[in-house]
């Protein structure tokens, strides 16, 4: 149904975004108990699903009622001992740094320009000075449209035994391929509302082996994030605290949903989703990333005509579509599309056209 004609707001924001009315029905399921044989079956059947969508045959998978912020600090505490390295290209690779920062360790930034990707070159440079034992990367920046090449970065990790590789996954897992087998992703991190377009509040990772060794000798790591207090309750199928049921049933549904459709098709329906909307932002205004680096899921579109952003924004909110403005220092400079999740290229289609309308509006 276009979104003009919808009850609601039509969220192509990039997170959240827009949840389907199958997968709402399923947060409202009644409640079960957390502690009984219906809660181990939910577990079980959850676990090999995202395996399989991490890309991973034996990695430990947790689910957790949390923000992915709270899964940044869980891999930090568990994972650094002596450095960390976090390539900063946009606002929230910036707020990983400032989290381990706030965590007490020591972390350095790798700089950036914001718009452009990380260099697997630079980050090869640094890890062999052999000061770091752990490597913080966002692989999607979300703030700036930017992809960030993980396989060729996962390379330069891997030449140092000893660093291990924290992925934050949080705007591409289930929209661009991550392969945490593949990359020897040791912590993989992502929240469920942006390309599992389902409701904020609910995260999921996947945990090497070598991530649950360098945490079994980790002091100081909390309690409610600790890696081996989570590994040991879901080895028994079992969340380790009160979970969000509503977001489990609801997840289930969902990777039941993306199985029926596929990865390669998800991916590829992504893919084509953001040429649609780079191809129209190329054409009206400009892109703010740099071009080998945009991210299949959402596109910042750099602001050249100085439109008064806000008020287009306002625009299409009146025409039953909700986007997001530029983040943080980009506020002004740039707004962004989020083409993530369950959507379609013809509702993206239907976007592009009332966004047409708006500017249209705006310039008479």
């Amino acid at each position: 149904m276009p979104a003009s004609k919808r009850d609601h707001t039509v969220l192509f924001t990039p997170g959240p975004t827009e949840v389907a009315p199958d997968i709402l029905r399923e947060m409202g399921r009644p409640i079960i108990g957390h502690r009984g044989i219906e809660m181990q079956d939910l577990i079980r059947d959850l676990v090999p699903r995202l395996r399989g969508l991490f890309g991973t045959r034996g990695y430990d998978v947790f689910l957790t009622a949390c923000s992915a912020t709270g899964l940044w600090e869980a891999a930090l505490r568990n994972c650094v001992t002596r450095r960390v390295l976090v390539p900063v290209c946009g606002a929230f690779s910036e707020r990983f740094y400032e989290v381990a920062v706030a965590c007490g360790l020591e972390a350095d930034p790798l700089h950036v320009e914001w718009g452009k990707a990380v260099r697997a070159q630079a980050v090869a440079d640094l890890l062999a000075t052999g000061r770091y034992d752990a490597i913080a990367l966002v692989h999607n920046e979300t703030s700036t449209g930017v992809v960030n090449p993980l396989p060729e970065i996962a390379e330069a990790v891997r030449r140092q035994s000893d660093v291990l590789l924290l992925v934050d996954a949080v705007s591409s897992l289930g929209g661009i391929p991550v392969e945490v087998d593949r990359n020897d992703i040791d912590v993989c991190l992502a929240s469920v509302q942006k390309c599992l377009a389902l409701p904020p509040g609910f995260s999921v990772c996947a945990v090497s082996p070598r991530a649950l060794e360098r945490s079994a000798r980790r002091v100081g790591k909390g309690y409610y994030f600790d890696f081996i207090r989570l590994k040991s309750c879901f080895d028994r199928s079992t969340p380790m605290a009160t979970p969000s049921v509503s977001h489990m049933f609801a997840l289930r549904a969902q990777m039941k949903r993306i199985e029926t459709e596929g990865l390669d098709a998800r991916y590829a329906r992504h893919r084509a989703m953001a040429d649609l909307t780079r191809a129209w932002a190329a054409g009206r205004l400009g892109l703010f990333a740099e071009e080998r680096a945009r991210s299949n899921t959402v596109t910042c579109v750099a602001n050249t005509r100085g439109i008064d952003v806000a008020r287009f924004v306002a625009g299409l909110v009146a025409r039953g579509f909700g986007i997001s403005n530029g983040y943080g220092r980009l506020k002004e400079a740039t707004f962004r599309v989020g083409h993530m999740g369950d959507h379609t290229v013809e509702e993206i289609r239907d976007l592009l056209a009332a966004m047409d309308e708006v500017l249209k509006e705006m310039a008479a």
